[in-house]
């Protein structure tokens, strides 16, 4: 006889994450699934699929199932979670009977859409699916006490969202999401060395300059430059161009404003009695945007409160949802089947 497994997923727009009770995030691919149009197989999926993208025949296309956090393609989605539970019963060594899961969901998610993730996830043959609140998960991942009668502020910006939520006694008491995120920074990238340089760029390429010379629009600038390639577009030809942050910091701020106008209109928002722990506790930040350079204290010059990083922003929201199972008659009120 085999023990129920109870498992976490972290359902992201970019990144698809795992976590297993006792054993901690088991799982962390690229949302990413490679799949031939002619007999609808799917080749690839994670890293390997994220690789293909941009670069494969016809009769392959590398697709992302999800988009802003919510199911785009049921198909793909199912078949990339049933490969990846393949891969971590593999791992594991041992067989896995039909695990109980907990998937996080956008606040922003209708019934419909909420509804496709837990039928998408059923496919996988689990015991039981419950949802819960990406905010709250995202909460519990970076180590807030939740639980208590005090405000927890968390600012969670993925590949897919930005959700703010102020949730205290385990709960969400006031919440915001928006479709601002890193791929819409990357998309702003991708526009503006179109129309400065005139050369296209992919997916990769915009995310790689992201990382290296993205910066919030603060004063305090680290002026550097890389060089990346794309294509020429009025010669057709491959061309390597040299980018500077400042430029980037120019193409980025206007998505960046929007976060700050979200977190700005959650925390007005606040119920007076718990605006106090806000300005003594401050708000913790996680998801990959989270670390554009000068993010951090960009914000906490313009909300006057304290900002935090999450010990691991990128996989708070993961860790969350999986450490959600083993007190999760503590957050039953956040949560629904």
């Amino acid at each position: 006889m085999f023990k129920s497994t109870t498992i976490g997923i972290d359902l992201g727009t970019d990144n698809i994450r795992v976590y297993e009770s006792g054993n901690g995030i088991v799982l962390n691919e690229p949302t990413v699934v490679a799949l031939d149009t002619k007999t609808k197989e799917i080749l690839a999926i994670g890293h390997e699929a994220k690789e293909m993208i941009g670069k494969t025949p016809a009769s392959i296309v590398a697709l992302r199932p999800m988009r802003d956090s919510v199911i785009a393609d049921f198909d793909l989605t199912s078949g990339l979670l049933r490969e990846i539970m393949r891969q971590i019963k593999k791992k594991s060594g041992r067989r896995m009977k039909k695990p109980n899961v907990v998937v996080c969901s956008s606040t922003g998610a209708t019934s419909v859409e909420n509804r496709a993730i837990q039928d998408a996830v059923s496919t996988i043959g689990a015991r039981s699916v419950t949802l819960i609140e990406e905010p709250v998960a995202a909460a519990i991942g970076a180590g807030l006490p939740v639980d208590e009668p005090i405000a927890n502020v968390i600012v969670d910006i993925g590949g897919g969202t930005t959700e703010i939520a102020i949730i205290s006694y385990g709960g969400v008491v006031t919440s915001t999401a928006i479709r601002v995120d890193g791929n819409h920074l990357d998309e702003e990238i991708i526009q503006y060395i179109r129309k400065n340089y005139n050369v296209l760029i992919g997916e990769a390429t915009a995310e790689q300059i992201k990382i290296e010379l993205g910066h919030a629009p603060t004063k305090h600038l680290t002026e550097k430059t890389a060089e990346f390639r794309g294509r020429d577009l009025l010669t057709g030809l491959p061309n390597t161009i040299t980018v500077s942050s400042a430029e980037i910091q120019t193409a980025i701020t206007e998505p960046l404003n929007r976060i700050l106008e979200a977190i700005r209109s959650t925390l007005e928002e606040c119920p007076a009695e718990l605006s106090g722990d806000i300005v003594d506790r401050g708000i913790v930040l996680c998801g990959g945007t989270s670390l554009i350079h000068g993010f951090k204290e960009w914000l906490t010059e313009r909300i006057d409160v304290p900002v935090h990083m999450a010990k691991n922003p990128m996989e708070a929201v993961a860790i969350g949802t999986g450490k959600s199972l083993e007190h999760i008659n503590k957050l039953n009120k956040t949560l629904s089947k």
